[in-house]
């Protein structure tokens, strides 16, 4: 009976054994040098002086210089324009909208779930596939975001950070910082490991029963 048990188990634990990190979750900055463009993330703006992706910074100047978060190995903050300084939005809030996009194709979107965290100059609103997940109110701190099951689709998801950059005359640059601190998915189990869980179920059916009739 133990090794009926243990077939049991056996066969539900492979189906629980495809749990892997979400691929395409990228911090910022993490894959490209100081100057560079960050491709993960796409870029729109209203104030029409934005790339169509942000840059990476440096520590050493302005505004990482006492101001921002200093950028590590794990991530960098990224910028409008190659002048990371660049003052923006004189007269108006200037609305930046970052962009990421992951592909859970061939996972179980149910399964789905992440732990990150972000700064951004001035605000900004943290939005997956619509649905609003955190925000950020600095560039001197972290504030955490986070997912689980059903804010998730099967296939292509939007991953979308709104920055609001507060008018001012001068000196005012704008920003995003993110970091993903954690991340799992399971993968679609294949046809027989579907075949091996029943067995397993019906496995531990019979010896629910049998230790129930003795």
């Amino acid at each position: 009976m133990k090794s009926l048990v243990l077939v049991a188990a056996m066969g539900l634990a492979s189906v629980n054994a495809y749990a892997v990190d979400i691929a395409g979750l990228y911090n910022t900055g993490a894959t490209f040098a100081a100057g560079e463009q960050d491709t993960n993330y796409a870029l729109s703006s209203t104030s029409g002086v934005a790339d169509e992706y942000g840059y990476v910074s440096a520590n050493g100047s302005f505004p990482l210089a006492g101001n921002w978060l200093e950028n590590t190995t794990t991530s960098s903050w990224l910028t409008p324009t190659i002048n990371q300084g660049e003052s923006l939005d004189p007269s108006e809030d200037g609305l930046y909208t970052w962009t990421m996009t992951f592909d859970l194709t061939g996972y179980n979107a149910a399964t789905a779930s992440f732990n990150a965290q972000f700064a951004a100059d001035n605000t900004a609103v943290v939005y997956l596939n619509g649905n609003q997940i955190g925000t950020s109110d600095g560039f001197s701190s972290w504030s955490t975001f986070s997912a689980t099951a059903g804010h998730f689709v099967a296939g292509l998801n939007t991953l979308s950070f709104e920055v609001i950059n507060q008018a001012q005359g001068s000196g005012n640059p704008t920003g995003l910082r993110v970091e993903f601190l954690s991340s799992s998915v399971a993968a679609v189990p294949e046809a027989d490991s579907y075949a091996l869980m029943m067995a397993g179920l019906g496995l531990m059916g019979l010896v629910v029963r049998r230790k129930n009739a003795a």
